[in-house]
């Protein structure tokens, strides 16, 4: 590569110009991870704790804003009344069973059943969402039977509120696997939407009058074990949690509801359950699926994380020979746990046969019609964006600037040794100059060659897959994004990276100056970056719809975030 075509090095200062490209030209010396490591759901697995309390604490901090940007919580929505529909109680031996439905959105209702027993007083309660059966928490068959659950845990003092995924039985409102670039860029995805019925499930729960609110446990299979261990992760609340068959390092989850854009960049299920750390935890496995390995491989890693606490003992495994389930042996060993954690001074029990309740008798909606004003799925859509809008105009800056951080973090550890850039030496203060087709087109613009002739210090990039730095990289897997940030999110990560680099060689706020789509790198990477920067918006050029950025610039969780928007806020009449 020549590095003086097209530029002015008659003179001194051409000279001086030609001998900073050549000396202080570099290039990429690393490949990028970004490309070579592009992780799914049935990619190998593993997890170190750190040797460090102090370290997990700041990691566990970190991950749980990864989980909840992911999820679209982050800010979480305003929480209205859950205005409960109880219906048609079914009084039996020791125990009741009720048609409930909770309005955890406006217009939204998330359905289920209660289990109680009919003792009086205050009793621990059970959050449990069910996993992908095909008749959802009405399953009742040997490998799995929320019912039979329910009422083993009533009869013996415990309140269960067994409830739907989204788009099974009475949570009917939106289907169970919607995923378009719409949706992401707004966070509004089917992990989302169960994370945070799961959260108004709780909400519910402490504040009936049965309920001992310090006393509330999560347990729930394949699916239902993936919800169990993304709510502990966020949910202070829960106090005892059993997973059961889903913590595993060779399979993360394969529907779109465990799989939300941006959840698993850099992390898997096993850390993600080990945040519920130092509480008491319940790993049930089988030998049949793929959690085959937990007592050797995923749960002496996890119990590490308990150790740093000091508390191994609050962490447990089991596995049972059997397929993929949660029948009679796992159900066993969680009513055990949830017993000795929470009703210690009961009697061991073992499971009771029960009597089947006809379908019909159990769903909220069978005989009846929601309420009124319940939504439809698309105005769903249009109310979340719409709030969306509103917490993002109401939030302080600083608030702003963290949450587009997060959407921004990949998290993937890719060094700026591994993107193609030059420096060019001159004064400050310095500028980093992005180009959408790479440094080389950057290098024969008029701008650059001004900059030049001004003496000014520049940094060139080739940002991800632009330039010289474009290379093959498999988008074929059906989670990719769970699992990968965006091309887009990495050329800002990229632009960050200039940023710094250049800060470093020329302190001083860093200029940034970029063309065409390179413009919207540029934008967001001046909006949260660390080092002080200044970028010029030109009036009503970021106006850009939802199709256009799925197009140009598509980063999910962007508009949940505030948007164009809320970077243009955070820059106005600052240097960042």
């Amino acid at each position: 590569m020549r590095y003086d075509e097209g530029l002015p090095l008659e003179g001194p200062l051409g000279m001086r110009i030609a001998i900073s490209l050549l000396l202080c030209a570099n290039v990429m010396t690393a490949a990028d991870r970004r490309n070579t490591v592009t992780p799914n759901t049935n990619t190998p697995a593993t997890f170190t704790a750190p040797s460090d309390l102090k370290v997990w604490e700041a990691r566990k901090a970190q991950l749980r804003k990864q989980i909840l940007a992911a999820a679209g919580l982050m800010p979480m929505p305003a929480k209205k009344p859950l205005n409960p529909l109880i219906y048609d109680r079914l009084d039996r031996d020791g125990y009741t069973i009720e048609k409930v439905a909770i309005e955890t959105l406006p217009g939204y209702w998330l359905g289920g059943n209660l289990y109680r027993p009919k003792a009086a007083g205050k009793h621990p309660a059970v959050l449990h969402p069910h996993g992908h059966w095909a008749y959802g928490r009405l399953e009742n068959q040997p490998l799995y039977s929320a019912q039979t659950l329910g009422i083993n845990l009533a009869r013996h003092g415990f309140v269960v509120f067994a409830y739907d995924m989204v788009g099974y039985n009475d949570t009917s409102q939106t289907p169970h696997d919607f995923s378009t670039p719409e949706f992401q860029l707004w966070s509004f995805t089917p992990l989302g939407l169960q994370t945070w019925n799961s959260i108004r499930v709780a909400d519910f729960l402490e504040a009936l009058p049965d309920v001992d609110p310090k006393k509330l446990a999560m347990t729930g299979a394949s699916g239902g074990g993936t919800q169990t261990f993304v709510m502990t992760a966020i949910d202070d609340r829960i106090a005892v949690s059993a997973p059961v068959n889903m913590i595993s390092g060779i399979m993360q989850g394969g529907c779109i509801c465990e799989n939300a854009p941006g959840l698993r960049v850099g992390t898997n299920n096993i850390e993600i359950a080990a945040m519920f750390a130092p509480k008491p935890l319940l790993a049930v496995a089988a030998t049949g699926d793929w959690t085959k390995n937990v007592p050797k491989v995923e749960y002496p890693a996890m119990k590490k994380v308990w150790e740093l606490y000091g508390k191994p003992e609050n962490v447990e495994a089991v596995q049972f020979d059997a397929p993929h389930n949660y029948n009679k042996d796992s159900r066993e060993a969680v009513y055990e746990f949830l017993r000795k954690r929470l009703l210690p001074d009961t009697p061991p029990f073992k499971e009771r046969g029960v009597p089947e309740e006809k379908i019909q008798d159990m769903l909220v909606f069978s005989d009846r019609t929601r309420p009124a004003h319940a939504r439809t799925f698309q105005r769903l859509f249009e109310e979340w964006k719409t709030a969306s809008k509103v917490q993002a105009e109401t939030m302080p800056v600083s608030a702003a600037r963290e949450r587009l951080s997060v959407v921004f973090s990949a998290g993937e550890g890719n060094g700026f040794d591994a993107v193609p850039h030059k420096w060019l030496d001159g004064k400050g203060p310095a500028v980093v100059y992005v180009h959408p087709d790479g440094m080389a087109a950057a290098e024969s613009s008029d701008a650059v060659k001004k900059l030049h002739a001004e003496g000014r210090a520049v940094l060139l990039l080739d940002a991800f897959q632009t330039g010289g730095a474009k290379a093959s990289r498999d988008r074929s897997h059906k989670h990719f994004l769970t699992f990968s940030g965006s091309d887009d999110a990495a050329r800002v990560e990229d632009v960050l990276a200039a940023v710094k680099d250049a800060a470093a060689k020329k302190p001083g706020a860093v200029e940034i100056q970029a063309e065409g789509k390179a413009r919207w790198w540029a934008l967001f990477a001046a909006a949260i970056s660390d080092s002080p920067v200044r970028f010029n918006v030109k009036p009503g050029e970021f106006a850009a719809g939802d199709a256009e950025l799925a197009r140009d610039f598509f980063v999910p969780g962007l508009q949940r975030a505030g948007g164009a928007e809320t970077a243009q806020k955070i820059l106005k009449g600052t240097v960042r």
